[in-house]
């Protein structure tokens, strides 16, 4: 396995987080040519098996490159939590040390990378008939007016959550529903972080123009390649609308277009508008949550190699 530049006596981990269409995966597989690395998926939406192109999981020629892991690996009509993902990335990151390679943790989903950082307390399970009703009371009334029902029963979740967010709001109804408590409390639970070992942790911040520019030229590219012929196999599936799946980013607008509700160019429009709020919104949670996190310029990744690899030396 390659070094930079000296000696490591204990494993390495290297965590990349990002906003959507930031240069997340090319990013990895260059520390993974460096470093002899194995990608980790840090993504709730590239784990399902079903949406290879809307979530921009990488290519097969990408994964060819170098290992990946937990990507596609989940069906649409699971609902798949961030406990379940803390426990399949612990057990991923040993695997990967154990053969003595370094595992390059990287995705746009702040949840785990908290969890993996922080500990996590899982949450008992949800029974599907009180999280199927929350999450269509959700679809059916919006996501405004249940932020308007979260904030009476968990405001401490409520004041974390965007009113444009309908599965952490279903998320936080769901669980003060199911167990009379809020959410917030079961986080507050005292919790052993995960032993890593010693780790480099980088955040993409892209200039604002820069990654409206990709957001929108990676979503015409995802309609040449097929998004829509994707999008429409899903659909026959015949899933509930509330599911995690059926509201990646991309497929609610598809559908549309697939419904007859909108024109092709309507819903490439919609999608990348919604996609730039969410990249807002992920962009704004790793500056309040990952102050200490290292900082790399997302538009300009090749000039940054060196500081990264200088991170990672330290």
């Amino acid at each position: 396995m390659s070094q930079t530049g000296r000696d490591r006596q204990d494993p390495l981990a290297v965590l990349i987080a990002g906003p959507t269409a930031s240069g997340k995966s090319a990013l990895g597989l260059a520390l993974a040519d460096r470093l002899g690395g194995e990608i980790i998926n840090a993504d709730s939406m590239q784990v399902y098996g079903d949406l290879r192109i809307v979530t921009a999981r990488p290519s097969v020629e990408e994964e060819g490159r170098a290992p990946h892991h937990l990507y596609g690996h989940v069906s649409a009509d699971t609902v798949y939590s961030t406990g379940q993902w803390l426990s399949e990335a612990k057990s991923a990151i040993a695997h990967v040390h154990a053969r003595g390679r370094v595992p390059i943790v990287l995705g746009g989903t702040g949840l785990y990378f908290r969890a993996l950082t922080e500990g996590f307390v899982e949450v008992p399970d949800i029974p599907d008939e009180i999280r199927g009703a929350t999450r269509a009371e959700v679809d059916e009334n919006g996501p405004m007016a249940a932020h308007v029902i979260l904030k009476k029963v968990d405001p401490a979740w409520a004041a974390q959550v965007h009113e444009n967010d309908p599965q952490r709001i279903a998320r936080g109804l769901e669980v003060f529903r199911a167990t009379g408590r809020p959410l917030t409390e079961w986080q507050a639970e005292p919790v052993e972080a995960p032993d890593l070992g010693p780790v480099a942790k980088f955040v993409l911040e892209p200039d604002r123009d820069w990654l409206i520019e990709r957001i929108h030229r990676r979503f015409r590219l995802m309609v040449d390649v097929g998004a829509v012929r994707e999008v429409e196999a899903l659909l026959k599936q015949g899933l509930a609308p509330s599911l995690p799946a059926m509201k990646a980013l991309g497929v609610p607008e598809l559908g549309g277009y697939l419904a007859g509700d909108m024109s092709l160019e309507e819903a490439v429009e919609a999608a990348a508008i919604k996609s730039r709020q969410y990249a807002k919104r992920q962009s704004t949670w790793f500056r309040q949550q990952m102050i200490s996190w290292n900082k790399v310029s997302a538009q300009d990744l090749e000039s940054q190699i060196g500081k990264i690899f200088s991170f990672i030396d330290e």
